[in-house]
């Protein structure tokens, strides 16, 4: 019996850590108006990544409708002063009503760009993926207020 017992005790143990190390799936805002999304959108906040590692200031993206696509320009300063840009192309993923999109910078290779949170007005927006490797907070403004930064920092990390 308290063989069985401790059996019992372990398998739980396991089965808790498991539910708890997995992160429940991110969801994204139900519909994005991409008329409305296009033009340009400034860095707010964003996790640390490789890819803009070098960049120190002024970094800002730009969507324009492309055909069926997206075209999408993001850019930066880095600390020497010179301009970096990295031209790509988006497609809507099909049934996510423009809240989920696949991006390429160097293609045949894409990646998530989800919309997981979005003012009404489309003043700020909460970009991530379902890896949760990756997240921006894009404004169209360069600057932003600190109360709703704080508020979607918040929010990031309430999403993992």
């Amino acid at each position: 019996m308290p063989y069985s017992l401790f059996l019992s005790i372990a398998a739980a143990t396991v089965w808790l850590a498991a539910c708890t190390s997995t992160p429940r799936p991110l969801a994204t805002v139900p519909s994005v108006d991409l008329d409305r999304y296009y033009g340009r959108w400034y860095e707010i906040a964003r996790l640390p990544n490789r890819f803009q590692a070098m960049c120190v200031s002024d970094t800002q993206a730009t969507y324009r409708a492309e055909g069926s696509a997206v075209a999408v320009v993001n850019q930066c300063r880095t600390a020497t002063g010179r301009i970096e840009q990295a031209d790509g192309i988006a497609k809507v993923v099909a049934g996510s009503r423009g809240a989920r999109l696949k991006v390429s910078f160097f293609r045949p290779f894409y990646g998530d760009y989800w919309i997981l949170d979005l003012d009404p007005d489309y003043r700020w927006v909460l970009v991530g993926e379902p890896g949760r490797q990756y997240a921006w907070i894009l404004a169209r403004e360069p600057k932003f207020d600190a109360a709703t930064q704080t508020a979607l920092l918040a929010r990031a990390a309430e999403l993992g």
